[in-house]
């Protein structure tokens, strides 16, 4: 299970962001300072920060310099949406930048993407009771035994996984699996969805929400 730290001074935020990713699957730590973002880093070891950069105490760039001592990688996660601050935090080493507000789906697939990029992803998912999902070698198991899924099928089924008892819309799962623009035609989501659940006796689990799309009830 990756360990992520969340370096993040306002609480509500730290607490949607931990929500959020324990709910994926990651191990979250909160640190409400740098100097406790230091701290942290000093005592164990870590997969990934999300940093703010207005933090007291110690700020996320003299945070982020640390990081670099220890190679971990680092998301920004910051209100200062200007060119000149996410070209500062890029040419500083920081992997990728997400300015607030955000959307949850996007930070879950960003998180994923620099995990990757770092050689990071090496967990298991876990949806209970039968279901493990092998992120490293995109092996999926129930009961023990491996499942087959196509790319898009497994794809959706992680997709599923980050947002569990979420209700997701056709328009977004199409756009977060395929990478292009929503036109309407709900069939192709629908049929995958459909061959996806059917392989790993997800009919019960995996429902229609009407006018919507998709949810995952565990």
């Amino acid at each position: 299970m990756n360990k992520i730290l969340i370096a993040e001074d306002e609480k509500p935020i730290a607490n949607l962001l931990c929500t959020a990713l324990e709910g994926a699957g990651y191990r979250c730590i909160w640190a409400p300072d740098g100097a406790a973002a230091s701290d942290f880093l000093e005592a164990e070891p870590f997969d990934l920060v999300l940093l703010d950069i207005m933090l007291p105490k110690a700020n996320g760039y003299e945070v982020l310099e640390y990081c670099k001592t220890l190679d971990v990688p680092v998301i920004f996660l910051t209100a200062k949406g200007q060119l000149e601050d996410r070209v500062k935090g890029l040419r500083l080493g920081a992997e990728d930048y997400i300015t607030k507000p955000f959307e949850l789906m996007e930070l879950l697939a960003r998180v994923e993407t620099v995990l990757r990029r770092c050689g990071k992803t090496g967990r298991v998912l876990q949806l209970p009771p039968d279901i493990e999902i092998d992120t490293a070698s995109r092996v999926v198991r129930r009961d023990g035994e491996p499942v087959s899924l196509t790319v898009k099928e497994y794809d959706l089924l992680l997709l599923f996984l980050q947002n569990k008892n979420v209700a997701l819309y056709r328009d977004r799962i199409y756009e977060r699996v395929w990478g292009e623009e929503y036109l309407g035609d709900s069939r192709t989501v629908d049929l995958h969805i459909q061959r996806m659940r059917k392989k790993l006796g997800l009919e019960s689990r995996l429902v229609a929400v009407y006018k919507i799309g998709y949810r995952l009830e565990v």
